[in-house]
């Protein structure tokens, strides 16, 4: 079991401090998610003296990459971005395996509006990827982010399903618990062995009272809403969730990765990612125990 931070309450920090700041609120593991090095939709901004730097900073601190967060349009229907995506993705891997990581976390992207376009896309782009995947030896798993093409957790896993290919996996992300439809008990049991990533925070139940717990203007529109908070700050039941991961057998897998995935605390980062670790390590111990 594998206990890794995302970044994101520490990106203004440069980047060879961050190994070590993490190291001293309690991680070991670092998710690799991170726009100095991996831009979201963009070509990866890294040579090989900063890999080397950064993989310097990360002995120094006795912090290791379990896993990388890559976002790119892999499924956007439209084919000349779509092609960028796939370049993008390629050099990621690249770098992903020039640090030593051979877990590739990342989304589906698309559009919802174009579902059937995207989903097409989507197989396209993993038979272009495919020879790249099985050279280099990398896992690459999907979460279904809300406004992706795909939204509901089991219609996401479906899509992975389809593949039948153990080079892809799935991503739980419990801060889009609600857009995935509320179902971990009956969708983690099915993904099985193919769950690679589980992230801890926490998120409201954006349907509540009718669907107007949030109102955004105008009525109608595609907006998705949720949070990326500090376990206890929402409505994700955290007991069901590792109950459910140490039913399956998740938490007892020496390459399972739980990642706390905290945005928008930034102010409170050390705070905030000091009280997600003991979070984390109580719901082990209560999972345990059960």
């Amino acid at each position: 079991m594998k206990i890794a931070i995302d970044p994101a309450p520490y990106l203004d920090l440069p980047l060879g401090e961050l190994p070590d700041r993490i190291a001293r609120n309690g991680y070991q593991h670092l998710h690799l998610a991170h726009p100095g090095i991996l831009p979201a939709y963009r070509y990866p901004k890294i040579d090989r003296g900063t890999i080397a730097t950064f993989s310097k900073a990360l002995a120094d601190a006795g912090v290791s990459l379990p896993a990388t967060l890559v976002v790119q349009r892999i499924s956007w229907p439209d084919e000349e971005i779509r092609k960028d995506a796939v370049r993008n993705f390629e050099r990621t891997i690249q770098v992903a395996v020039d640090l030593g990581i051979t877990q590739i976390n990342t989304e589906f992207s698309g559009l919802p509006e174009q579902s059937e376009r995207s989903e097409a896309a989507f197989y396209r782009s993993i038979e272009d990827l495919l020879p790249t995947i099985r050279r280099e030896g990398v896992q690459l798993n999907f979460d279904a982010h809300p406004y992706d093409f795909v939204e509901d957790g089991l219609e996401a896993w479906r899509i992975v399903q389809a593949l039948d290919d153990e080079a892809f996996g799935f991503v739980y992300v419990a801060a889009h618990t609600f857009h995935y439809g509320d179902r971990a008990a009956t969708l983690l049991p099915e993904v099985g062995d193919r769950l690679r990533a589980v992230y801890a925070a926490d998120v409201f139940d954006h349907r509540r009272s009718g669907g107007l717990r949030y109102v955004t203007n105008p009525p109608g529109n595609a907006t998705r809403v949720h949070q990326h908070s500090r376990i206890g700050l929402g409505d994700v039941d955290w007991t069901e969730l590792f109950t459910v991961l140490q039913t399956t057998g998740y938490l007892t897998r020496p390459e399972a990765l739980i990642v706390s995935n905290v945005f928008g605390e930034a102010e409170n980062a050390d705070e905030t990612a000091i009280h997600q670790r003991h979070e984390i390590d109580r719901l082990l111990r209560e999972a345990a125990a059960a």
